[in-house]
């Protein structure tokens, strides 16, 4: 599962307005089918996985899907779960149960009736590779990542807002890396009004991966560029199930305060700056002991001379 899990980047954000799921065919320790949920959303990861593979190949073997199996019809294709008992595997093993009411439960009881066996997991490889779609499910908005440049001293920019750049060229490609994985990225008024950012990806290759453009501001923004007015209107974002916030201070403090963040990355220089802007605004936090226990690394790595770290928020 952590291996479907893992393919499931794939989709990231291709899929949209569908969740990314992953699907691989397994018999006798082999892998003989693989898919993932492609461009708009179909076909699906199953339908994918099982396309592929000689009639009946299927048949006595395991599948791993990272996400139950759906259960609606839809116009731009058949259920999952139909496709699945179609040809019959001997069992299907399940990172997570579907939210979304058409399906939850339904998928796993049309595989049952068709004599498959299943298993749910409830892994956390398959919730993290869901996580935008599970947000936007429970939540009601985007998964969320906030991203942060910085000295050693927690300076995003010298005093006359002098910013370029404060990390090297490997970190830099690594957050055109990360834009490609969203579906949307924002900054707020005053970075787009001092810098003028292209908020695109200018990686080889990846160029079309570019997200939607979003300004954290009241005023009207040129065609093509969303404008919300707070930190909370990110529900009314469509099919945006990964945001990535990138500033400037104000704005990343906005959305730490209102608790919005899942996700932080750290982009650390090996420099102090000292009289600097600081890479935050204030959080309104009175009490030390409010801080703790909110935050938990989950990389570490170095990027040529400088330091990436991510952490996750953690909620119950």
């Amino acid at each position: 599962m952590a291996a479907a899990a893992r393919l499931a980047t794939r989709t990231r954000p291709i899929a949209r307005p569908n969740p990314g799921v992953a699907a691989l065919v397994v018999r006798d320790g082999a892998l003989i089918g693989r898919g993932w949920t492609q461009a708009g959303g179909r076909p699906h990861a199953e339908k994918y996985a099982l396309e592929n593979l000689p009639d009946g190949g299927a048949k006595g073997a395991t599948m791993y899907v990272t996400l139950e199996p759906c259960a609606h019809q839809s116009e731009r294709g058949p259920a999952c779960c139909d496709v699945v008992a179609a040809a019959s595997p001997k069992r299907v093993v399940i990172g997570q149960i579907d939210p979304d009411p058409r399906t939850t439960g339904k998928g796993i009881a049309a595989l049952d009736e068709a004599g498959i066996a299943t298993e749910v997991l409830g892994d956390t490889a398959s919730v993290r590779s869901l996580a935008g779609f599970l947000s936007r499910q429970r939540r009601g908005r985007p998964y969320v990542t906030l991203k942060l440049a910085m000295s050693l001293d927690g300076c995003i920019a010298l005093a006359d807002g002098t910013s370029q750049w404060i990390t090297g060229e490997a970190a830099r490609a690594h957050v055109h890396a990360v834009r490609a994985k969203n579906d949307a990225i924002l900054v707020g008024g005053g970075t787009w009004r001092s810098d003028q950012p292209r908020l695109d990806v200018r990686l080889p290759g990846l160029e079309a991966r570019s997200p939607d453009r979003v300004v954290l501001t009241s005023a009207a923004m040129p065609h093509g560029v969303i404008a919300l007015a707070s930190p909370e209107a990110i529900s009314t974002l469509a099919n945006t199930h990964y945001l990535y916030v990138e500033g400037g201070a104000q704005t990343a403090a906005s959305f730490l305060a209102a608790d919005l963040v899942d996700e932080l990355h750290i982009y650390r220089a090996p420099f102090v700056i000292g009289d600097g802007l600081r890479a935050l605004g204030p959080l309104g936090l009175d009490d030390l002991a409010a801080a703790h226990g909110r935050w938990a690394l989950d990389v570490r790595r170095m990027l040529g001379s400088d330091t990436f770290e991510a952490y996750l928020r953690q909620r119950k």
